[in-house]
């Protein structure tokens, strides 16, 4: 009866992680990939490329000879067709609004400063997923927590015998749980 039990308990183990294991495979390469490109947030901004560049204008341009053919002129150097508006923000400088960019000229020192912000394709959703982003998302990521428990739960019985959870398992377990421990530890120190 024990006998049938566990086989019957292990069969059972084994179908519920393998299949939780697929259903949720996408979500573990997509937070896995956020993930990585969270922890290099201050290497690099895995939300936004931003394109930078700088162009030379007219000497003698004044806020009261510029004209919108002139800005146009500036915005086709940056590869812009069209602008949206454009204000003064000192009696020195005009800045010309686009779609996510903008051209800042400067009469004073005679530049332009273009700057264009777009969305990492792929990586800003996961981004957004993984930060919990979206409304009500939270809710799907702790179910997805406590199933990542499970998964890892479920897949630690698997394997039976001396490879298994009460062979070497064990000690795999213990090795693989001094890592976070000790970084608990270094944060306590040096937070």
């Amino acid at each position: 009866m024990a006998k049938k039990f566990s086989a019957k308990f292990r069969r059972f183990n084994l179908e519920t992680h393998r299949d939780f294991g697929f259903f949720f495979s996408a979500l573990i390469i997509i937070y896995s990939i956020s993930g990585i490109a969270l922890n290099h947030i201050n290497e690099w901004n895995a939300d936004f490329i931003i394109k930078k560049k700088e162009i030379k204008i007219d000497k003698g341009l004044t806020r009261e000879t510029l004209s919108e053919k002139q800005m146009m002129k500036y915005s086709l150097l940056v590869d812009e067709d069209h602008f949206k508006v454009y204000d003064y923000p000192t009696k020195d400088q005009v800045k010309i609004y686009y779609d996510n960019a903008t051209l800042h000229l400067n009469f004073t020192d005679g530049t332009g400063k273009y700057e264009k912000i777009s969305r990492r394709p792929f990586i800003y959703e996961t981004n957004l997923i993984h930060r919990n982003g979206i409304k009500g998302w939270k809710w799907v990521s702790d179910i997805f927590a406590v199933m990542l428990i499970f998964i890892t739960l479920t897949g630690m019985f698997i394997v039976k015998g001396k490879y298994g959870i009460s062979g070497r398992g064990k000690w795999y377990v213990i090795a693989g749980t001094v890592l976070p421990i000790i970084a608990v530890i270094l944060a306590g120190i040096f937070a």
